[in-house]
């Protein structure tokens, strides 16, 4: 008798009509051309898995862990399949009854559990790593770990944001939350404060709640559903007494989570009502700011059509696929780039890093970090922009490898360099 109550939510999976438009989004089957590393190859293996058609074993989960969580098949599928949610649940199955090498348990339930989302460990543990690149001790490492290695830039910032910032505006525009996140803080201060001004030039009293706990993500990603559900309790509860009009976020791949904390709670009524409403508050960066003309450009004059700053804007899969925002960071940065602004070829194709594929997956990031380099090199462009911290990396260093010049930046950063309030 078929078990269809163990792991996979089975009518939902049955929403993949198989009918191939995913298959040219994808990045793995782009890269691979292997169906089994496809969308709908792969929720055919979640069937296969939870009908106990497919032992799980080495093969099948393989094709689980090269899927790279970006959803960009969610953004084409005309059968609306709610593939991030089978995903998740199918990587919860496999992490608790599926024996990894050490090697795995060790990156997977230390690293990225254990270390990643508690700043103060995280910037403990860039030491040793920033030391063995600066003195070049990398290069006596494998591949596996010298790839890592490469991902850490030369200037990490990190800064305590004030729990209240006012606006020096005449009038309040009113009053919001800002997530401070794991990989932000720990590596990104900078532009956490870049995204706290933004926020009071636009007229907005900021306030950073110092209780506020992991956005989840990279738990959720990995299979840890339990954990992700106590994070997003601990946020809730941080940021309900807030009286707050949003709730900001300044990374693509935290932003998607928080939004569906509903979604994640769903199984507990009370906090599933309050996950909802949490939810409801929480913006990206990008579209609180939009339009355009929330920030104007500091000096117009100087950004004429200048074809050796060509900027162009890459496109975090958890921004463009899981929240559909794409639009807003596009009219932000046309606004100060001009016509110096360039479309990229494939833009909303992963770039390898989402979330700590990078480093569970170093082969296949690989792959898409050279590829999403190539096609960065074809636009001549010497600023890079994006919204999510993995990605600045993956593709900072991509282009260190390429012998490329070009800058890599947050939009935050980017917008506070070149813009006043309106």
């Amino acid at each position: 008798m078929v078990n269809r109550d163990r792991f996979l939510d089975y009518d939902k999976s049955l929403a993949c009509i198989h009918c191939g438009l995913c298959l040219a989004s994808c990045p793995t089957y782009l890269e691979t051309g292997n169906e089994n590393d496809s969308p709908r190859g792969r929720i055919y293996l979640m069937r296969a898995l939870q009908d106990g058609r497919l032992p799980l074993a080495d093969t099948g989960v393989r094709h689980i862990d090269l899927c790279l969580g970006c959803r960009a098949c969610e953004a084409v599928c005309p059968s609306g399949v709610q593939y991030g949610e089978l995903l998740e649940t199918t990587r919860e199955h496999i992490e608790k009854r599926y024996t990894r090498s050490l090697y795995q348990r060790f990156l997977r339930r230390f690293v990225i559990e254990k270390i990643f989302p508690v700043p103060a460990r995280m910037r403990l543990f860039l030491w040793p790593a920033r030391i063995a690149k600066a003195l070049r001790l990398d290069r006596l490492l494998p591949g596996a770990l010298r790839e890592p290695l490469a991902l850490i830039p030369d200037r990490i910032t990190t800064a305590d944001l004030p729990e209240f910032s006012p606006t020096d505006r005449p009038s309040v525009r009113g009053r919001v939350g800002v997530i401070s996140g794991c990989v932000m803080s720990s590596m990104f201060g900078e532009t956490n404060k870049a995204t706290v001004e933004l926020l009071n030039r636009a007229g907005y009293d900021v306030v950073v709640p110092k209780n506020q706990a992991c956005c989840g993500a990279l738990f959720a990603h990995g299979g840890n559903l339990d954990q992700a559900r106590q994070c997003a309790k601990e946020n809730i509860e941080a940021f309900e007494a807030e009286n707050l009009d949003a709730v900001i976020i300044n990374a693509a791949g935290c932003g998607s989570t928080l939004k569906e904390y509903g979604h994640l709670l769903h199984s507990e009524a009370a906090w599933r009502t309050r996950g909802e409403a949490f939810s409801k508050k929480v913006k990206d960066i990008t579209e609180w700011l939009a339009p355009p003309s929330t920030l104007q450009p500091s000096n117009p004059s100087t950004h004429e059509p200048a074809p050796q700053q060509r900027v162009t804007y890459h496109d975090a899969c958890h921004l463009a696929h899981a929240q559909r925002i794409t639009k807003p960071p596009r009219e932000l940065v046309r606004a100060i780039a001009g016509l110096s602004f360039v479309e990229l070829p494939e833009a909303d194709v992963c770039c390898g890093s989402a979330g700590s594929y990078n480093l569970t997956e170093p082969e296949m990031a690989e792959r898409l970090q050279r590829r999403k380099v190539e096609n960065i090199l074809k636009t001549g462009a010497k600023i890079v922009v994006t919204t999510n911290p993995g990605c600045i990396l993956q593709i900072k260093a991509g282009l260190a490898k390429a012998g490329s010049d070009a800058q890599v930046m947050h939009i935050a950063d980017y917008l506070l360099g070149e813009c006043k309030p309106a």
